[in-house]
């Protein structure tokens, strides 16, 4: 799961990608329109800020606006950002990879392999989704459904 963080990260984003870029929002717009505790939500803003996500003006009319472009702001960008590393194993981490000290053989790894796969899927289809899409409203919002070849699995854990 994400953290509660990383979901209030998004909802701020997706309400400032919403008013388009060079419109800015005050912050506690922001924490009424999207439901995020003010103070929670300066940390957060404040992490966007300095990964070049939004910008902050001073002034009458000033707040926090997206900068970056949301067809290029990516989830898993977003979830480094606020989250840190992604991956459930340090060992198959892409940005803060290091060997498990338990670990005697990675090649041959069980824990390595169980998961491995599935992250480097779900890896990519963070990589993938956008900001954007969000906004488009492409992104399917139903429970994934298992898939034909883990049916009989399925039926026996039941």
């Amino acid at each position: 799961m994400i953290s509660q963080k990383a979901k209030y990260a998004f909802k701020a984003l997706v309400l400032l990608a919403r008013c388009g870029m060079g419109t800015s929002l005050q912050t506690d717009d922001i924490a009424a329109q999207a439901a995020i505790p003010r103070k929670f939500l300066e940390q957060i803003l404040l992490q966007l800020k300095a990964n070049g996500l939004v910008e902050s003006r001073r002034g009458r009319g000033g707040g926090y606006l997206l900068v970056a472009d949301p067809a290029k702001i990516t989830v898993s960008q977003v979830l480094r950002i606020i989250d840190g590393p992604i991956a459930p194993l340090a060992c198959i981490s892409r940005t803060a990879y290091s060997r498990c000290k338990d670990c005697t053989d990675e090649a041959q790894c069980g824990v390595r392999r169980l998961f491995a796969e599935t992250y480097a899927a779900t890896l990519a289809r963070m990589e993938k989704t956008t900001l954007a899409a969000a906004l488009d409203g492409k992104l399917s919002t139903g429970p994934v459904a298992p898939s034909a070849a883990h049916a009989p699995e399925l039926a026996d854990a039941i």
